[in-house]
């Protein structure tokens, strides 16, 4: 497994890291016995990087993996959270009293008196810009319940405000071969600034690990059957915005090119990814054992070749771009 680092992140983590919103049971049931599986299958393959949110199954995420990790004290694994959306997403909601409550609960549930990382829960872009929420983080910061914060955000744009406040250590947006707009401005940005970049939604939803059909049926409580046009949350957070019959056709030819270089679809996708100047970690979810292993077998792949790069490009430009790119 690769590793890499930025200056503001302050120590090196795993390229693959492991996004866990799926072991909240928010888009399908996941076991508790499946949840430590899929933990220990990911440490075992090299991964040192958990991404979890306080409202991922309303704690149960964040709990799954301070039980896991207290059961394995031996570990060094850096655990990246986030709040925000506990609330309405309403600028007023983004206080020092409710910071306070929602770092103690995230606290309580990973078992850690200070949090390796917090970040605002793709907040309004008046959160981003508000100097006081900022302040309120640098103090959570001075009184050790964190030791430092970052952004999830929709847009290119939010992402590069981010950025341009010295005490943002990290940046968490959308980007996979069918979300290319944060290689124009944000990923260079955030390489002059020492900022991490954590990719997520790295298989568009799934879409890149080609598996899926047309005819596909994903299950009622699924954001991929819920969310669909943005009804439950940014419609970009579900297949990247791409219109699913598009997102199969595109996701047919990416499947060529992975082929080309002897990889599956899923693990091309993510080397790819993890292979970018400026992308400090890749955040894949796991469901299962052998997709947890699969995914982190991206993390040492050799090194693409410039070919391959190109005709991801070409591809977005003919298939996607239209579709997505000034939208975030």
């Amino acid at each position: 497994m690769q590793h890499r680092t930025a200056a503001r992140l302050g120590r090196p983590v795993s390229v693959i890291g492991l996004g866990t919103w799926q072991l909240g049971a928010d888009w399908g049931d996941v076991s508790e016995a499946d949840a430590r599986a899929i933990l220990t299958a990911s440490v075992e393959a090299g991964v040192d990087f958990f991404d979890t949110a306080d409202v991922y199954g309303d704690g149960r995420s964040e709990s799954f993996i301070g039980d896991f990790l207290a059961d394995h004290p031996d570990l060094d694994v850096f655990v990246a959270t986030k709040l925000g959306r506990r609330l309405p997403q309403e600028p007023e909601n983004y206080s020092m009293a409710n910071f306070r409550a929602w770092t103690d609960r995230s606290r309580a549930n990973l078992r850690r008196d200070t949090l390796d990382l917090v970040q605002l829960h793709c907040p309004p872009t008046a959160v981003i810009e508000s100097d006081r929420v900022f302040d309120d983080l640098d103090t959570l910061v001075a009184e050790g319940a964190i030791a430092r914060y970052g952004v999830s955000v929709e847009e290119a744009g939010q992402a590069l405000t981010a950025i341009a406040r010295p005490g943002v250590a990290s940046v968490q947006i959308i980007l996979n071969a069918f979300r290319l707009k944060p290689l124009d401005e944000v990923l260079p940005a955030a390489m002059d600034a020492g900022v991490a970049i954590i990719a997520r939604v790295p298989l568009a939803s799934g879409l890149l690990s080609g598996r899926y059909t047309k005819d596909t049926v994903f299950a009622a409580d699924d954001h991929r059957t819920y969310n669909r046009h943005g009804e439950a949350f940014d419609v970009g957070e579900t297949f990247s915005g791409i219109d699913f019959e598009l997102g199969v056709e595109a996701a047919l030819e990416f499947a060529e090119l992975a082929d080309s270089q002897g990889l599956t679809p899923a693990v091309a996708a993510l080397a790819w990814l993890a292979q970018l100047p400026g992308v400090t970690t890749v955040i894949p979810g796991a469901r299962t054992v052998r997709q947890a292993q699969s995914n982190a077998s991206a993390g040492s792949v050799p090194e693409l070749t410039p070919e391959f790069t190109e005709q991801v490009r070409d591809l977005y430009d003919r298939r996607i771009r239209a579709a997505v790119h000034d939208r975030w």
